[in-house]
């Protein structure tokens, strides 16, 4: 078999056919990485009969004394069970890229190799396990696995299945702050290329990547109507009616709790009043806001996403909230908007990503247990590898620190992730 750089029409087709193809495997991907300072080709593995049997996009990027390292993002598309396949291919792309002056290609294969119990962090392994031993067989070093989000993409995924999603298919918890949410008259509502300057406002803190990076993200994928950009927005009309029935039935549960204390002042009926006090105070304060706004009449964003949308599933690429309306549950409300949004078209949601510990003393156990009300499955994917082309000159990278040092700088590095 040969390998040659594929047509953007040959290269499409096979990816969009096979199981492993995902939204970083596609010529969009590329012309975004393109602008980020990266070269790239799409290459393929035609067998004498004309017939590709492997393909990836390989995005290539100079580090120092005129070498280069590549990356396959989400790996290579092939049977990997395909041991002869594997391997020819292997030592193909060696001798290819020898030639092209590449240290090393590093890949992370979208391949789940189990499932994972969030209670219990019992991992259930399938028949992908075996994959890890023919990858090792064929030469491709394994890299330490992640607990949390030292890899270039995140090693566990939460992933919601859309059929018959609903308000219900969520944790008590989560239910109870969407339901808050929509009283505070949270909107969500699709936007245009302009809105990615209110997102910026949202992500700005968590983003390692340059200010065009989500700019360029959805103008490239927009092309291919692969990318929805949404804005969480307050209705404050809606808002403000909402707000003036909760307290006004409020006051009435209060004045009859006065009623009783006035004939048993137990302690049972004091804590009663005593709450209702407290639930006053709060919701005069969202009359007074509403109000507010709804004088101002001005349209008040709140929080924002990017979703990517490849084959029969979408990806929730990035998101953040204004931290001022936290209150107002707006992570809830548009996660959640969002797969309502897309559950009559699509079959899956990714959310883009959790840590593999499930303990309290778990730095992001926020971040996991707010992916986890939206009851996923917890997939463990198979890691990062590295195909060593010139074994000396890796060698020596990674003994110096620069190996580090480059994945620690470029791009690639992205924590979208961390939300």
């Amino acid at each position: 078999m040969t390998l040659r750089e594929l047509t953007v029409d040959e290269f499409s087709s096979f990816v969009n056919a096979s199981p492993l193809g995902t939204h970083y495997q596609t010529i969009n991907y590329a012309w975004l990485m393109g602008e980020q300072g990266y070269d790239f080709d799409l290459i393929g593995f035609i067998n004498e009969y004309g017939q590709i049997k492997a393909a990836s996009l390989i995005l290539l990027k100079k580090i120092k004394n005129g070498f280069k390292y590549g990356y396959a993002p989400k790996g290579f598309i092939l049977d990997y069970f395909n041991q002869s396949l594997l391997k020819e291919f292997t030592e193909t792309l060696i001798r290819y890229y020898k030639k092209k002056h590449v240290c090393f290609i590093k890949l992370n294969p979208e391949i789940a190799i189990s499932e994972v119990d969030p209670k219990t962090g019992v991992k259930t392994y399938n028949w992908n396990y075996d994959i890890k031993e023919l990858l090792e067989d064929a030469g491709y070093l394994k890299l330490k696995d992640n607990l949390y989000f030292e890899s270039i993409l995140p090693r566990f995924q939460a992933i919601v299945s859309l059929h018959n999603f609903n308000l219900n298919s969520l944790s008590k918890n989560a239910r109870n702050k969407v339901h808050k949410a929509k009283q505070k008259g949270l909107h969500l509502e699709k936007a245009e290329r302009s809105g990615i300057d209110i997102l910026e406002r949202f992500i700005s803190k968590k983003r390692h990547t340059s200010d065009f990076y989500y700019k360029d993200y959805y103008n490239v994928f927009q092309r291919s109507d692969m990318i929805d950009l949404f804005l969480v927005s307050i209705d404050s009309h809606e808002f403000l009616l909402n707000a003036r029935k909760v307290y006004e039935e409020e006051v009435e549960r209060n004045n009859t709790y006065h009623t009783i204390l006035e004939k048993d002042n137990g302690k049972k009926n004091i804590n009663k009043k005593m709450d209702s006090d407290r639930k006053l105070v709060a919701y005069k304060h969202n009359v007074e806001l509403a109000t507010e706004l709804n004088k101002r009449k001005d349209k008040v964003y709140i929080a924002g996403a990017l979703v990517i949308k490849y084959k029969n599933r979408i990806q929730i690429l990035i998101s953040g909230y204004d931290t001022k309306y936290k209150n107002y549950d707006p992570n809830y409300f548009l996660h959640y908007a969002i797969l309502d949004h897309y559950k009559n078209d699509y079959d899956y949601a990714d959310l883009n990503g959790m840590t593999g510990d499930f303990s309290k003393d778990n730095p992001y156990y926020g971040l996991n247990e707010f992916k986890l009300s939206f009851k996923p499955k917890v997939y463990e994917y198979i890691g990062e590898y590295d195909l060593i082309i010139k074994p000396l000159k890796y060698k020596k990278l990674r003994s110096s620190g620069q190996l580090a040092k480059i994945f620690n700088k470029t791009d690639l590095k992205k924590t979208d992730e961390k939300k």
